[in-house]
Order: structure tokens, then sequence, then C-alpha cells
């Protein structure tokens, strides 16, 4: 039998010698403050800070979209200047020292000879010729956005010399400064485009969900012919129908019309759907029994309850226009020379004889990676940012 014991010592109690204080459970940090009291773009804001690929793929957008404002004074050459006598030259590397010796950036002196068994140029640095790059000098003269003439540029060939990153092209051009000036209408042609998807994806996708009925059957058939046609016989019959005649601008307009009309369903789906289980809320029924036009509802109480979303979807399409417009230049049907986009410089490389004697000429393709990746890797971490309470 087991004794108990008839004296157990007694549990102490926990006694806070703090004074009670009745509104202490109101007390919050800074911190939680902040979070507390952020808006959805705040809210949103933070979480997309959290994901790091997006911010460093932000990055890149931000610095590629800078530079476009600045391609004359980037580009070490005129678009279309041309060095007859390097015609398929080889890239140059870049080197800081010679013989053991700093002496600064700088690029070593091309010998040439033509190989009679290949027809092919055969380029060997020269050792004994090391050619200083130049910064912040005077080169090639160029107009500013085709305003402002002038002469200045980041960094230019050795004086006499050649400087060619990336090689050049067929007539002797440098491939590094056809580049940048490529970048710069890609990437404007991809927000041009969703710009006008953008407005058609918000106007047909609101008009279907807010009304309903024989309106949205007829914007949803509307969607589902589109959709069931493939993109890329599509594309090419459009843009075959763009006359000979017109001018570079106006085709590069064109295109990026076509891109636009082609890619809205998928956003005025995303808008459809949303419009369908937000317009019985009650503040959708408060503004409709206060008066409020068809038109006023959907653009000022229903669609900027999901905007982010639609950024979201518009920041993932960015890439299918840019890649359109590359598909078309490099088949011929988009832009057209002289006006220079990464699919018109792809387009010298549809040989693969050429390609394989001068690889270097498939290096637009490279940015082309860059900035799909970049644009997908973002719009992941705005589409996760932008249900901040999940």
């Amino acid at each position: 039998m087991i004794e108990m014991n008839a004296d157990p010592q007694p549990l102490k109690h926990f006694v806070c010698e703090r004074p009670f204080d009745p509104y202490s459970v109101e007390v919050v940090s800074p911190e939680q403050e902040k979070l507390y009291l952020a808006s959805q773009w705040r809210m949103m804001w933070l979480r997309f800070k959290k994901h790091r690929l997006a911010v460093v793929a932000s990055i890149v957008l931000a610095v590629m979209y800078t530079a476009i404002l600045f391609v004359e004074f980037l580009s070490p050459y005129n678009l279309h200047s041309r060095n007859v006598d390097s015609i398929f030259a080889p890239p140059q590397r870049v080197h800081l020292f010679d013989k053991g010796e700093f002496i600064g950036p700088f690029v070593y002196a091309y010998d040439y000879r033509l190989d009679m068994e290949t027809l092919k140029r055969v380029y060997t640095p020269n050792l004994e010729k090391p050619q200083p790059i130049r910064f912040l000098c005077r080169g090639d003269s160029y107009k500013f956005w085709g305003l402002i003439e002038g002469q200045t540029h980041l960094f230019c060939p050795p004086n006499g010399g050649t400087l060619f990153l990336l090689g050049s092209d067929r007539l002797g051009r440098d491939m590094f400064s056809r580049i940048l000036y490529g970048m710069r209408i890609s990437l404007t042609i991809g927000l041009i485009g969703v710009s006008v998807s953008f407005a058609l994806g918000m106007l047909f996708g609101g008009l279907a969900g807010y009304y309903g009925g024989w309106v949205d059957d007829l914007v949803q058939r509307a969607i589902e012919i589109l959709r069931s046609i493939p993109h890329l016989p599509l594309w090419l019959a459009l843009a075959a129908i763009l006359p000979v005649n017109w001018s570079p601008l106006l085709v590069y307009f064109g295109i990026t019309i076509i891109l636009g009309l082609i890619d809205w369903t998928g956003l005025a789906r995303a808008v459809r759907s949303r419009l369908l289980s937000l317009r019985e809320e009650d503040f959708c029924v408060a503004a409709e029994l206060m008066g409020a036009s068809p038109g006023r509802i959907i653009f000022r109480h229903l669609m900027p309850s999901f905007m982010s979303h639609l950024i979201a979807s518009a920041t993932l399409a960015i890439p299918g226009m840019i890649l359109g417009e590359t598909a078309l230049s490099f088949l011929g049907l988009g832009i057209r020379p002289p006006i220079v986009s990464w699919g018109v410089l792809l387009n010298e490389a549809q040989n693969i004889q050429v390609v394989a004697l001068y690889p270097w000429l498939m290096m637009p393709i490279v940015p082309v990676i860059i900035v799909v990746l970049a644009f997908n890797f973002m719009g992941d971490g705005l589409r996760d940012a932008a249900d901040p309470y999940k």
C-alpha cells in the first residue's frame, strides 16, 4: 500500500509585480502597426520584396528599360556604321594587363587573311598591338532619339582601331551596338502591345462579367474562336497583309497592334470571372442603388478591387509579345530593315552554314532569353504578392 504524503507542499502562485494596464492588449509594435494599417498596395509591395528572384528580375528589367533611353550614348558605333575591313570579325576580348603590366582596358588589333579553301576570313589577334579603349569620347555622329545631334559615347573604339565586343556581321557592323539599338524596339513593342490587349481585355471582359446573358455569350464565343486558331499562322497571315510600301515605322505600329488584338482573350476571361463574383457584392449593389452608371461601376468600383491581379497577368503577357515580334521578324514578316529589332538581327542567322562559321550572329538570342525569364520571374512574384492576405 502506497503511503500518501499527509502534508503536500502548496504550489506557488505566480504574481506579476507590474501594475495592471487595461489597454495593454491594444498596444502593438511599430512593425505590427505598419502591417495592420498598410494598404493593399503596401502589403503587396512588402510581400513582393520577399520574392528575391522576382526582385532581381525587376532590377534587370529596370536597367534594360533605362538603357533604351540612352542607346545612342551607350553604343560605341552608330547603327549603320560599317567597317569593310572587318567583315564577320569575331568578338574581341577586353584585357587589362599586357605582358604583366596594367595598362587599363584594351583590345588587341586583328590581323586577317582569307582561307582560300573555305573562303572564310580568319582573324588573328596581334599581341604586339594593344589598343586602349577610350571612354566618354567623341565618335560616330548620331541623332539622340532622332532629334538632337551628338557625338559623345560612353566608350569608343581605339584611335584607328576596332572594338567589336560581340563581333561584326556580314557588312562589318558592330553586333553589340545593333543589339542595343534593337533592344529599344523589342522591349517597347511588348509594352505597347500589352497596353492594347490590356484595354481590350478590360473592356470586353468587363462587359461580359457585368451584364452576363447574351453579352457574355457573344464575348465568350468570340474568345473561343480566336483561341481555337493557332497563333503563329494567324500572326503570319495578319503580318503579310501589311502593305510592302509602308514605312518601317508604320510596320512597327502595325505589328504592335496585331499582337495586341490577338492576345487580349486571356485577360478578358480573367476580368469576366472576377466581375461575375464581385457584381453581387454589397458595395456594387449600393453603387447601383445610388444611380451609378454601369461604366462607373465597372471601372471605378469593380476593376480597382483586383487591379493587382490584372497587373500580374499583364506582366506575364509581355514575354509572349516579345517572342511574337521576334518570330515574325525572324521569318521576314515582321519589322523590316532599316529598323532593327532582335528578330531582325536573328534573321541573318537563318543559314546553318553561316551560324556554324560565325556563331556570334546568334548573340541576339541571349537578351531575348534574359528578358523573357526576367518577366516570367517578376510576373510570378507579382502574382504571389497580389493576394497579400494569403
